[in-house]
């Protein structure tokens, strides 16, 4: 048997995590088992439905890296198929046409509830209407089992068994002859020949309404796997405020795609005391009956560890590619100075994002006008006029521009005046780079040309003169 998974969003909103964790985990056991894994946009709810959400959502799978096998499919471009197949329903007398208005159903559901009685569909309709002109609007309506009860073997959640009379007879195809979510994923599920559905504990109610279609069909049901919520920092479901639950927001934010699959996974699936994962490994160990039944919780400290270890782990080639869109969006031309994988590798451990790291070097790339204030106020003082001097001379007499050279440049300056590395480094580093924070000053010049360097000295000098004239 070939194993088949899917995901399977509705395109009225972003990607969120929730959404990102369950196409992983149905990504991963497809991959590690050999299998194909489709992506399918179900696009039913014609109101809801819009071209951004569906992009946003091929934009988040592509930026994560999952890809799926083969065409995407939409069921807004298998109406046809849905209603054939409603029609066999119909004629096999496991469906039928219900005639009610929208005023006597709230009016049933108002009876209901005084009652206290649960709210659903009675059956009206279910032996024909007599009532009704021949071209009065209708729905049809799936015959649910009256007796009995749904039971499957949820490979996370164990035996499970719902009630067949906490079911009403559902509308699978509407007024306007569109068809309804769970007919259509059943249709999907069996003509794609699904074997494994991983998704929401939300979707237990559904999983019982749809295993009564495929029976009905006499179709094989696929195996089902319900993975638990997650909850914010707070304890509390995830939602939107909890700020980033979009998957591209993570991208601006800094994050690199590598570590929040990583992270991801990780939220309710374990190996051992493992935390860090190549894809290879977790094609290897991951497993969907491991995955944990309760629910997880959603920390950004956690997911800031893990990003910052991939920004120190993965090839530095890899994180500049992540890296390169970030000062483009930080309107940061990167074109005239080092190439990025250096900074990469003398600022990953320095930052916990993407965007930080950006931040932080754009001085790099582009002049600025002003020193920060706090940095300035301590080290641009008269009292550093002539160490910077004296290390200007030096660093414009080296005839190689490399961190050693420079090195024996400050190391220079600090014999010859006499006072400590603190009090020529400081204010060259503050000249340099604007603040008091670098790497080691030495990589952090060599990375910056001559000229540049000598430039902003001077422009620190004046800076020192200008303090100097105010006081």
């Amino acid at each position: 048997m070939t194993v088949v998974t899917r995901f399977a969003p509705s395109p009225t909103g972003y990607l969120h995590v929730g959404g990102a964790r369950t196409a992983l985990y149905s990504w991963l056991y497809a991959k590690k088992s050999g299998g194909k894994f489709i992506l399918r946009i179900e696009d039913t709810d014609l109101e809801r439905s819009t071209p951004e959400a569906v992009q946003a959502i091929l934009d988040g799978m592509k930026w994560l890296g999952m890809e799926n096998d083969g065409e995407i499919f939409y069921q807004t471009k298998r109406f046809d198929l849905y209603k054939e197949f409603v029609q066999k329903l119909i004629e096999q007398d496991k469906a039928y046409k219900c005639y009610c208005s929208k005023e006597r159903l709230d009016a049933l559901r108002e009876e209901q509830e005084a009652n206290g009685q649960r709210t659903g569909y009675d059956g009206h309709c279910s032996h024909g209407s007599t009532d009704a002109a021949q071209d009065a609007p209708y729905v049809v309506r799936f015959r649910n089992p009256k007796e009995g009860s749904v039971k499957w073997t949820d490979v996370i959640r164990g035996e499970m068994e719902i009630s067949n009379d906490e079911m009403d007879d559902m509308i699978i195809q509407r007024t306007d002859g569109s068809p309804t979510y769970n007919f259509c994923v059943v249709i999907d599920d069996w003509q794609m020949e699904m074997t494994h559905v991983v998704r929401g504990e939300d979707h237990l109610i559904n999983t019982a309404k749809q295993i009564n279609i495929f029976e009905a069909f006499g179709a094989t049901v696929p195996t089902y796997a319900h993975c638990s919520m997650i909850l914010g920092d707070d304890g509390k479901k995830l939602s939107k405020r909890h700020g980033a639950v979009g998957v591209m927001q993570y991208r601006d934010d800094g994050y690199l795609p590598q570590a929040l699959i990583n992270y991801l996974v990780r939220l309710g699936w374990s190996h051992g005391d493992q935390e860090v994962f190549t894809l290879d490994e977790l094609f290897t160990h991951f497993d969907i009956a491991s995955i944990n039944k309760s629910a997880s919780g959603f920390n950004t400290e956690k997911l800031n560890w893990m990003n910052q270890q991939y920004m120190k782990l993965l090839p530095a080639t890899e994180v500049a590619k992540h890296l390169a869109w970030h000062f483009e969006n930080q309107n940061v031309d990167v074109a005239n100075g080092p190439k990025l994988e250096a900074i990469v590798e003398i600022q990953a451990e320095r930052v916990k994002t993407l965007k930080e790291l950006a931040e932080i070097s754009a001085y790099f790339y582009q002049d600025f006008s002003e020193f920060d204030e706090k940095a300035a106020k301590k080290h641009l003082r008269p009292v550093a006029k002539e160490a910077l001097q004296v290390a200007k001379q030096k660093l414009q007499d080296l005839t190689s521009w490399d961190a050693e050279s420079i090195q024996a440049a400050i190391n220079g300056t600090a014999e010859q005046l006499d006072v400590g590395m603190g009090k020529v480094g400081m204010p060259l580093r503050v000249a340099t780079t604007g603040s008091g924070n670098s790497p080691s000053l030495d990589v952090t010049l060599e990375l910056l040309p001559k000229d540049k360097v000598i430039e902003r000295i001077d422009m620190a000098l004046d800076f020192i003169a200008q303090r100097e004239a105010n006081s």
